[in-house]
């Protein structure tokens, strides 16, 4: 029950974050709220304390890279309300499939928006001549950014994916 509940979310903040870049509020407090009762309801408070150390561990993943200004707020939230909904070890698990996840979409990013094969195609045929081109890399490839609820998103599906093999 709870997997189809968080893969209703994970799909919402999916299409937000592509569509607005961003993951609402309105999304985010009210399946907060609905799982924490859930949590409650069929566990008592000892599931209720493991949500909430889950909610707690996903919040401080991403609160450090938030501060640094690489992350918006929804996404923090998101990491922490897949916490609470799957608990700790669940959410650390995805963090690292999230991790591998963003650094990949970073680096096609950086492949496809800086013209990185076009300008590696003008250094190697520049160094054929002897000379040396300059500025592989176009500045506005490493400063581009993108909606990393993506790669939540499916750090979280693989997670749910390896966790059973199955998403129900």
């Amino acid at each position: 029950m709870i997997n189809i509940f968080l893969i209703i979310i994970l799909l919402i903040c999916l299409i937000t974050d592509i569509k607005n870049r961003m993951i609402y509020n309105k999304v985010i407090y009210p399946a907060l709220l609905i799982t924490f009762i859930y949590q409650f309801t069929t566990g008592g408070l000892e599931a209720l304390s493991h949500s909430f150390i889950g909610f707690l561990i996903g919040f401080g993943l991403l609160l450090i890279p938030y501060f640094m200004g690489g992350m918006g707020a929804g996404d923090v939230k998101l990491l922490a309300l897949i916490g609470a909904m799957k608990g700790g070890a669940f959410v650390f698990q995805s963090f690292l499939y999230i991790a591998i996840i963003g650094g990949l979409m970073a680096v096609l990013i950086i492949l496809f928006r800086g013209n990185m094969f076009k300008s590696l195609a003008y250094y190697f045929s520049s160094l054929k001549g002897g000379n040396k081109v300059q500025g592989v890399i176009t500045k506005g490839a490493l400063t581009a950014t993108y909606p990393y609820g993506v790669a939540i998103v499916g750090g979280a599906f693989l997670g749910l994916f390896l966790q059973g093999g199955s998403f129900l």
